[in-house]
C-alpha cells in the first residue's frame, strides 16, 4: 500500500511578499552604495526572486538595481548525483568588478549550488563583496557557506523536500515542505 507524501505550507503568498520586503530592506541597509549593487539570481527560481527583490528595492529607494541571472550547471561538483540538466544561459550583461554582488537563491541546503555560483561569478569580474540572500535556509550544510540574508529558517529532515512556487513560473506563490 503506497502512502502519499504529507505537504505542509510553510509560507503563503502574503508571507512570501512580506519576506521579500524584509529581505529587500536588509539588503539596502547593508549596501553602502546602491548604485554599485547587483542582484544575481541562480536559475531558476533564484533568478525570479532577484527580479522581485530588485523591484522592491526600487519601490523602497527609487534606485534601479542591476539584475542578472546565473546558470551554475557546469560549475557543479555533483552532476553525477543530480542527473542530467539542460543548462540555461547566464545573463550578466555587465562587469562585476568592484560591485556589491548579492547572489539570490530560493533554498539553501547542502551549499553546493552556492559554491558553484561563487566559481561562476569569477567569470564575470572580481566583485568588491559577494553576499548571499535565500528565501529558505533548511540547514544540513556540507560546506562552510552561510547566507547573509535569510527569509525563513526551516529545520528539516534530510529526506524532506522544500518546494518553492512563484507566480511567474508556477502560477502561484507558496513554499511547501513535503515529507512522509
Amino acid at each position: 500500500m503506497a502512502t502519499s507524501a504529507k505537504v505542509v505550507e510553510i509560507l503563503s503568498s502574503e508571507e512570501i511578499r512580506r519576506t521579500l520586503n524584509r529581505l529587500a530592506s536588509q539588503i539596502v541597509e547593508r549596501t553602502r552604495d546602491l548604485s554599485q549593487l547587483v542582484l544575481l539570481g541562480i536559475y531558476t527560481r533564484g533568478a525570479l526572486l532577484a527580479e522581485l527583490l530588485a523591484r522592491q528595492i526600487e519601490t523602497l529607494e527609487g534606485v534601479a538595481v542591476s539584475v542578472g541571472a546565473l546558470d551554475i550547471t557546469f560549475y557543479r561538483d555533483d552532476l553525477d548525483q543530480i542527473g542530467l540538466r539542460t543548462p540555461a544561459k547566464s545573463e550578466i550583461p555587465f562587469d562585476l568588478t568592484g560591485k556589491t554582488v548579492v547572489l539570490v537563491d530560493d533554498v539553501i541546503f547542502k551549499g553546493r549550488t552556492i559554491r558553484a555560483a561563487l566559481n561562476a561569478v569569477n567569470e564575470y569580474g572580481r566583485p568588491e563583496v559577494i553576499r548571499l540572500a535565500v528565501l529558505v535556509d533548511r540547514g544540513h550544510r556540507e560546506l562552510p557557506i552561510h547566507p547573509d540574508f535569510i527569509g525563513k529558517q526551516l529545520p528539516t529532515a534530510k529526506e524532506e523536500i522544500v518546494k518553492v512556487f512563484l507566480q511567474d513560473s508556477d502560477g502561484r506563490d507558496a513554499v511547501e515542505l513535503i515529507g512522509d
